[in-house]
């Protein structure tokens, strides 16, 4: 039976309340993924007649019922303003990464013709927004998974980037053998025994859990900076974790330590200037 797009969003809001926090907002990014359409279309054509049937957007309101992330559903996600594509094989990106953006773009001269390698690309959008705005800096960017760096390759092409983000797998440092001028990264730092939402089992759990006390792989990567001599790191970290740090770098040669907070007021971060 034939129903206009405005009482279609109803339906789906309806089938989505009391399991998402926001039904009536995800239903209309559903639908406006469905139709490949953007929110002007939306808003402008409430009263248009689908008169098709949707099997593919049944199955996405089921499964995300189902707690399967919306993102991955539309392969559609909103960063930094940009929309980049997502797939199963990345971790879905969080608002406040865009705070360790904001925080290498203070530390930084945008014309400054640096290296920068990034560990843990997932999707590729932090090498992105910053190859975006430090047009003269060369970018590595590592991710141990082939899946993750699928999606990274798929948006450095859509950016037209290729030419300035290198991608490349393996564990941390190990397939990059150049100076390093700033290291930057997102890492897993959840602890491995940490209970999470039901909808975060859909995401790559090694791009999630850092180790049996979670700041495992934090520690390599302060390590690194030092055995590799880079000046500069910039690191997202859970919001217990600074302590920990600050301990872990007591018997190394610091310049500075800066944390960063999140919108909450939680540390999120760090950026390390090694002596």
């Amino acid at each position: 039976m034939p129903r206009t797009l405005k009482e279609l969003h109803n339906e789906i809001t309806a089938s989505l309340t009391g399991i998402v926090e926001f039904p009536r907002r995800e239903a209309e990014l559903l639908l406006i993924a469905y139709l490949d359409k953007d929110q002007l279309y939306f808003i402008t054509h409430q009263e248009t007649l689908l008169d098709e049937e949707e099997p593919r957007l049944m199955e996405w309101i089921g499964r995300r019922a189902g707690n399967e992330p919306l993102e991955y559903l539309t392969n559609r996600v909103s960063f930094y303003s940009r929309e980049f594509y997502i797939d199963e094989g990345a971790l879905i990106p969080r608002p406040e990464t865009e705070l360790l953006i904001d925080t290498v773009l203070a530390y930084v001269d945008a014309n400054a013709a640096m290296t920068f390698v990034e560990v843990g690309a997932g999707s590729g959008i932090i090498s992105i927004l910053l190859a975006l705005h430090l047009p003269n800096a060369r970018f590595i960017a590592v991710d141990i998974s082939a899946k993750a760096l699928e999606v990274a390759r798929r948006n450095i092409e859509a950016f037209c980037l290729s030419d300035r983000i290198e991608l490349r797998q393996g564990d941390l440092l190990d397939c990059v053998s150049e100076t390093i001028d700033f290291l930057v990264s997102n890492p897993p730092y959840i602890a491995d025994d940490a209970s999470l939402e039901s909808n975060l089992s859909y995401e790559p759990q090694n791009a999630l859990f850092g180790g049996t006390v979670g700041d495992e792989i934090i520690q390599r990567l302060l390590d690194e900076v030092y055995a590799r001599h880079i000046p500069i790191f910039a690191c997202e970290m859970g919001y217990d974790q600074r302590v920990k740090v600050q301990e872990y770098l007591k018997t190394f040669a610091v310049q500075s330590l800066e944390f960063y907070k999140d919108l909450a007021s939680f540390d999120r971060g760090f950026i390390l200037k090694a002596k």
